[in-house]
């Protein structure tokens, strides 16, 4: 390994024809390089969808009510219910897995008609009565001030949190938000806080900071809802899996409002830690693709080293013959064919991640100059491990490349060696 004149051998064989040889190595540094560019690829893909994600509380889902589809205990199909703020502690006590339950109610839509004015101003915006654990659960930032908290829940404050978009059609550039009023559907509200939401509605990120929230009891009070509930947040413990609390809660809900056992229409409701699990599943595959390709890739490159190593072996027979008669043993002839195609698969498999790393690099860097609002790529990177895991498969890929032309070597006798032209 540290024989000086066993590298000089190596490298004279090597550059002995040096067009050759680039050709062989350039199928490992392909292989490397496109393994590498894939899995960045593929990185880079998954940290744009999981952003999408970001501050929401995976492990949840959403339920609503909808129309029943059949007639149960006398009651008709086609029957409207609502929840209730009895259903709130009703789950709480019987699924303690339940982390959040949270009740919300909503109000008009930002493209609907004018339902907030300030002065001489007003704008169409949607208001949502909220809980203090909903900014645990959904894409947002208070940037300013603070969100509904529980003193408000409790003496039924007039008080609101308030988005970018609301100021900017409600307020004069510049103006302090905090401490003014606003009038919801007649209602005096005061402005606590300021929020910028990290996720878009329904793909539009300037509406995702048109929303305006109260406190949920004040919501109730103010504009007559009652005890009753638009619709629920429901997140699980961490050691927890609100798919499988799902099938519970849903029966839960259909037996506390009369609703046929069977009747999956009435209770609507979106898991959303089932779909943020099909996102993971999604990237597995395709970074099982990624390997899987590359590695063909790679492996058409180790196969072009081992046939171009038994031509040089079948070209140096007869040195191989004059190295056995002067006394070399077999070992020493394998190893020396082995450390060529080591040493070759090394150098281009190590190029190609270089260059991979490269070019890497200068995507981050443009990446990271254009806004990231919206980006669907976001920072493709490999990890060392996929590196190191890379140098491994190209040591034994420089073993297996050489190893059946070391054997070819050795097993050639020196007298018809001797006796090749």
């Amino acid at each position: 390994m540290f024989d000086r004149e066993n590298w000089n051998e190596i490298l004279e064989a090597l550059t002995a024809n040096t067009f050759r040889t680039l050709l062989t190595a350039f199928g490992v540094f392909w292989g490397i390089f496109i393994l590498v560019i894939l899995l960045a690829a593929s990185n880079g893909l998954e940290n744009g969808v999981k952003k999408g994600f970001d501050g929401i509380a995976t492990n949840t889902m959403f339920m609503w009510t909808q129309t029943t589809s059949k007639p149960y205990k006398g009651l008709p199909k086609t029957r409207r219910y609502d929840f209730k703020n009895s259903d709130v502690d009703a789950l709480k006590q019987k699924f303690p897995d339940l982390l959040y339950v949270s009740p919300r109610n909503q109000l008009g839509d930002f493209n609907g008609v004018s339902n907030v004015v300030r002065g001489t101003k007003t704008g169409a915006y949607t208001i949502y009565g909220d809980y203090p654990e909903l900014v645990k659960q959904e894409q947002m930032d208070i940037v300013k001030g603070r969100f509904v908290n529980q003193q408000d829940i409790l003496l039924k404050r007039k008080v609101t949190i308030i988005g970018q978009g609301v100021i900017n059609e409600l307020y004069k550039n510049a103006e302090e938000v905090m401490g003014t009023y606003i009038k919801i559907n007649g209602v005096n509200f005061m402005v606590v806080g300021v929020y910028k939401s990290k996720g878009q509605n329904n793909g539009n990120a300037e509406s995702a900071q048109k929303n305006i929230f109260i406190p949920f009891t004040t919501f109730q009070q103010a504009f007559n809802f009652g005890d009753k509930v638009g619709w629920m947040a429901l997140t699980a413990n961490d050691d927890a899996s609100i798919t499988k609390l799902r099938p519970g809660i849903l029966a839960f809900m259909r037996e506390r409002h009369s609703i046929h056992p069977d009747d999956e229409r009435a209770v609507g409701n979106f898991d959303l830690f089932a779909e943020f699990q099909k996102v993971q599943d999604l990237f597995m595959v395709l970074k099982f693709i990624a390997y899987f390709v590359g590695t063909l890739v790679l492996l058409s490159g180790i196969i072009g080293i081992s046939n171009i190593m038994l031509i040089v072996v079948k070209e140096r027979t007869k040195e191989i013959g004059i190295r056995r008669a002067l006394g070399a043993t077999p070992g020493a002839i394998r190893s020396q064919i082995l450390l060529e195609a080591i040493f070759l698969t090394i150098i281009a498999g190590m190029f190609g991640i270089a260059i991979a790393t490269g070019l890497i690099a200068i995507l981050n860097m443009i990446l990271s100059s254009m806004p990231s609002e919206g980006m669907m790529f976001v920072n493709p990177s490999v990890d060392l491990v996929v590196v190191f895991i890379a140098l491994l498969i190209l040591v034994g890929s420089g073993l297996l490349a050489g190893f059946i032309p070391a054997q070819t070597a050795i097993n050639v006798k020196p007298v018809e060696a001797l006796r090749t032209e």
